[in-house]
């Protein structure tokens, strides 16, 4: 086999046939590399949701290689040679190293720490230098945040975004903010009512094909005790499917999705999201494109202003901001945890086998779905594992696990430290901290519920509340200093010792798992 002379390296989430390593990509002396690994469905317990995904994605983008005429070394996870026995991507690529001898390896800026260096090792004990390209699906690059962050103590969403929206005029009417100012979060969090949200459009779902049907045979054999269910998976594969569901949104749900963005309801995973993440994660649909398409759906008054800002917020605010996050301070920052949480997960994070009726409605759902909006995953499923004191990171893990959208650089400062506040501050200016009141006033399925969120102690008290208490006691000294969360901390002032002890023996039964788990 004579040598290849740039051999460019695709990951599962660089699904991108304009990536920035394909740039000046010549089919008569360059090839492609990608590989199925049994160890990045194992690394963490991935669910079969999520593994179904990033495979079935794969290979029809392999397809879609083959269709632009571009030579592709490929590795399956069902393939039957040598090759098959190498658990790692970097072990596999190490091996195609030496048969394929390229003169360059070259690849777009990933989004795994892990995998980035093991690519690099491999790489490297091949004799050559791992070429990283600027991931152009991002508006802004990691040195661009780098220069934002530099000498600042906190990084706060908020200045970043409102630095992006001026650089690349996006919601700008004349150097000023469109509508006077810059965001619309106050606006953006009405729940349903007693009424619920009444008919909700579909979301855009895709009949799996026969690759697909292929992938969820293999990953329901192979996986066969991992998380979750493959029964209902739609999820959009390619990008002419990931255009569609972006069309979809826009036209059908965006219109609401501000005023609901918060919203939660029984039975209802999808409401007024745009389920978008995963494509986008993939690479299947550019950042660009979809503000673009939001925005114009704005300018031509299809949508209020409150919804396009709010999802622009997302896109070019909060995506953004969390990359910049992650690239700048990994390593180190998985292993952040500022309050010392030690707690294990509960075992019921894996079944929905919990008498909590909103964290069964959300874990029952990510389970079937790989999916949760951000309300639920913040403020239900995240919440609780802060008040109760899990360690992050095996928050963290369960995140990359179970959700179809996981990759590290967007789950890890999202898990960690906006919702665990393991960081300590750095992303989030307080703890996200409530009791279960919050959640009954947003929509949650409390009126079916054995506990009463008004109650913060006694058989009927919603763990939710007993916990927030009980955090409250338990972080005292650390919370009164911070400005944001004195006024709750001096609520503990009210309490008399008796109230404070049977809150700590009620939290102790929590951690115990004799309050919450569900029997039969």
């Amino acid at each position: 086999m004579h040598s290849v002379r740039h051999l460019i390296l695709v990951l599962g989430d660089q699904l991108d046939l304009e990536a920035a390593a394909f740039d000046g990509f010549d089919a008569a002396q360059d090839a492609v590399w990608m590989a199925e690994s049994h160890e990045e469905s194992t690394h963490v317990w991935s669910s079969k949701q999520r593994i179904a995904l990033f495979l079935s994605a794969m290979r029809h983008f392999s397809q879609a290689l083959s269709d632009a005429g571009r030579p592709l070394h490929y590795h399956r996870l069902d393939d039957t040679d040598a090759a098959a026995d190498l658990k790692s991507l970097g072990a596999k690529l190490q091996a195609d190293l030496k048969t394929l001898a390229p003169k360059r390896v070259v690849m777009t800026a990933p989004g795994d720490w892990r995998v980035f260096q093991q690519l690099k090792v491999a790489v490297e004990a091949a004799g050559h230098k791992l070429e990283v390209c600027e991931d152009r699906h991002f508006f802004s690059t990691i040195s661009d945040f780098a220069a934002h962050a530099d000498g600042r103590k906190s990084l706060r969403l908020e200045y970043f975004y409102r630095e992006l929206r001026q650089r690349y005029n996006i919601l700008m009417d004349d150097d000023k903010p469109a509508g006077g100012q810059w965001n619309f979060d106050a606006d953006n969090r009405e729940a349903f009512g007693p009424q619920g949200p009444g008919p909700v459009p579909a979301r855009a779902t895709f009949e799996p094909d026969a690759l697909t049907r292929e992938l969820i045979k293999l990953v329901n054999t192979r996986f066969s005790n991992h998380p979750g269910t493959l029964d209902s998976f739609a999820w959009p594969v390619t990008r002419p499917q990931a255009l569609q569901a972006l069309q979809r949104f826009v036209n059908e749900r965006l219109p609401l999705f501000g005023r609901y963005e918060d919203a939660l309801w029984p039975g209802e995973p999808w409401l007024y999201h745009s389920h978008l993440s995963s494509a986008m994660n993939l690479k299947l649909l550019s950042a660009r494109e979809v503000v673009q398409a939001v925005e114009t759906a704005y300018r031509v008054g299809d949508v209020p202003l409150q919804s396009a800002e709010g999802f622009i917020r997302q896109i070019l605010g909060w995506r953004e901001y969390v990359r910049g996050i992650y690239w700048t301070q990994m390593p180190s920052y998985v292993e952040r945890n500022a309050l010392s949480a030690q707690e294990e997960l509960p075992t019921w994070f894996w079944t929905g086998h919990t008498d909590m009726a909103c964290l069964r409605d959300a874990i029952t759902q990510t389970l079937e779905h790989g999916y949760a909006h951000h309300i639920q995953r913040l403020m239900v499923t995240g919440l609780y594992a802060l008040l109760l004191g899990v360690r992050p990171q095996q928050v963290h893990a369960w995140y990359l696990s179970v959700y179809v959208d996981a990759v590290e650089w967007v789950e890890l400062p999202n898990t960690l430290g906006m919702s665990q506040y393991g960081d300590g501050g750095l992303m989030a200016s307080k703890p996200y901290v409530a009791t279960g009141k919050y959640i009954q006033r947003m929509g949650g399925p409390c009126k079916g519920c054995r506990y009463d969120p008004a109650l913060r102690e006694g058989e009927r008290a919603c763990p939710y509340t007993t916990l927030y208490w009980d955090f409250l006691m338990r972080h005292e000294k650390l919370l009164a200093k911070n400005a944001r969360m004195a006024l709750q901390v001096k609520n503990l002032a009210r309490m008399t010792d008796s109230q404070k002890q049977a809150v700590t023996l009620r939290a102790d039964a929590i951690r115990r798992g004799e309050v919450g788990v569900a029997l039969g």
